[in-house]
């Protein structure tokens, strides 16, 4: 059938006129210089600070300067396949990172992606690694106590569920030691872990995560790790990351504990980042905003409102001083951020005493409030001791007179309590345990036995009160107190182990 020229042009000009040009306007722009990690950018005018860029070969970019013309960006990983002229493409998301349940028992990187070699991580949520902190009305005071599992931190520093705790000191005192054994005690607890490694060698991250799976503590922990041998960009990701990993499981209504290791290597981080992108340097080459660094991660842990779920996030953060010097900058601005601090001191550390932990200097600001009634009653005496025996031994040490009668017993007292809170790395002890060898050290029961003999003696009556006595640590279990029937029990259990211990020990 023939077809008519003019219907043809009359059906062209009415579909010409209906049409509707689907425009598509892509945001995009150039790189002009790369190099270091930072790539500058030229476009992008409606970039976001913190969000996320794609460049080609499936690099990724978190923008962080934003000038005038261009924009400086922090490249995720190496910058080997960027070149100048790159086309840069903004996906419109603030960085984000996968969250939930199913990241428990995983070990990922600074941008939530597995490196055990399991399986992906099939997450179904994410969650952006910054996140405005809990207001004031959407927190409660800290009450509950995180039981750490060393008698010298649960006794004098308690830590309470949703506190901030510093632990500072010099390399090698034993600071991830005290970290991992807080994790190692939340087994078969209610409380799941986040371990961040920044900066770490590899091996010494395999090796805690080694330590985890011997304690069988993995099943209820989360680590980042961001190590030694990646671009500053990832190790000034990291504790962001596992914050917001840890913040999802809080909101969710679950206690949380998360440890930064450590915070002054993710500080020189980011001061590495603020100098190639050309920030004004300030104290120790650090920019301006370091201090907001850290206390914008470290104000997200809390203890939530009933309201809110009830869940807390309790912070380590750990830093590390160089011969002592906790006036430093980084130092001053996170015990200034953090609700108290632990010291460990290096001449106590040589000295055989670990933890090594000075109580002297160490803080908790939260007190008695993180603590059971029992650890209350039986720790009081106990710092009052150790302060005591501070003063004479100080004082011994700087005088050539004779001590009275009362002195030497004090000095006697304060070397045994120190003994019996020296404790063996991996070994956590509950909490009823602690308040029985505090109880019978406070009390003048190992003052008859040698000083070198105190933790032997500890652990033969702790063993003895398994054995023999266990209603004495069902008691303290479920009164949580050290009422007349639990002190009468321990007195006969303490006053018939002292017989036998007299006898095995000569």
């Amino acid at each position: 059938m023939a077809i008519r020229s003019q219907e043809i042009s009359d059906i062209l000009k009415r579909e010409i006129e209906s049409y509707e040009p689907d425009v598509e306007e892509l945001n995009y722009g150039t790189v002009i210089q790369v190099g270091d990690g930072i790539a500058t950018i030229y476009g992008l005018k409606q970039a976001r600070s913190g969000e996320l860029l794609s460049f080609p070969n499936n690099k990724m970019g978190m923008v962080m300067n934003l000038e005038e013309d261009t924009i400086g960006c922090v490249v995720m990983g190496s910058d080997l396949d960027i070149k100048e002229g790159d086309r840069v493409e903004s996906t419109g998301r603030i960085v984000e990172v996968p969250v939930g349940e199913e990241m428990i028992g995983r070990v990922v990187n600074a941008l939530g992606e597995a490196i055990d070699g399991g399986p992906a991580i099939a997450s179904k949520r994410k969650r952006t690694v910054e996140f405005t902190a809990p207001t004031v009305p959407e927190r409660q005071p800290v009450h509950e106590p995180l039981q750490t599992g060393l008698k010298a931190i649960d006794a004098l520093i308690p830590i309470g569920r949703g506190q901030r705790e510093l632990i500072i000191g010099d390399r090698q005192t034993g600071k991830t030691a005290i970290a991992v054994d807080a994790i190692i005690n939340q087994t078969d607890g209610d409380v799941v872990c986040v371990y961040v490694a920044v900066g770490q060698k590899t091996n010494n991250v395999a090796a805690v995560v080694d330590m985890l799976k011997k304690h069988d503590a993995m099943k209820h922990t989360v680590v980042v790790a961001a190590n030694a041998n990646e671009p500053p960009s990832l190790l000034y990701l990291a504790p962001y990351t596992g914050c917001a990993i840890a913040e999802d499981l809080m909101y969710s209504g679950k206690h949380v504990l998360i440890v930064y290791d450590d915070l002054t290597k993710h500080a020189k981080a980011y001061r590495e980042i603020s100098l190639l992108l050309r920030r004004p340097p300030g104290r120790e080459a650090y920019p301006g905003d370091v201090f907001f660094l850290h206390s914008r991660l470290l104000e997200r842990a809390a203890k939530l409102s009933k309201e809110k779920g009830g869940g807390s996030m309790t912070a380590l953060p750990i830093i590390e001083t160089q011969l002592g010097d906790v006036s430093a900058y980084i130092p001053t601005n996170v015990i200034s951020i953090t609700d108290g601090q632990i010291y460990l001191d290096t001449d106590l550390f040589y000295q055989g005493i670990r933890p090594a932990v000075d109580v002297g200097l160490s803080v908790s600001r939260v007190g008695g409030a993180a603590q059971i009634k029992a650890m209350k009653q039986v720790a009081g005496p106990l710092r009052l001791d150790l302060a005591q025996y501070r003063n004479l031994a100080a004082y011994t040490k700087l005088s050539a007179d004779e001590l009275d009668e009362a002195s030497r017993k004090q000095l006697a007292r304060g070397e045994r309590i120190t003994n019996v809170l020296k404790q063996p790395q991996f070994a956590p002890v509950t909490v009823e345990e602690q308040v029985a060898s505090i109880w019978a050290a406070t009390n003048g029961h190992i003052d008859s036995f040698p000083a070198h003999q105190a933790q032997r003696f500890e652990a033969g009556f702790l063993a003895m009160l398994k054995e023999k006595f266990p209603q004495v640590f069902t008691m303290l279990r479920d009164k949580k107190a050290v009422t007349d029937d639990v002190k009468a029990a321990l007195e006969t259990a303490v006053e018939e182990f002292k017989k036998a211990f007299r006898a095995t020990a000569g």
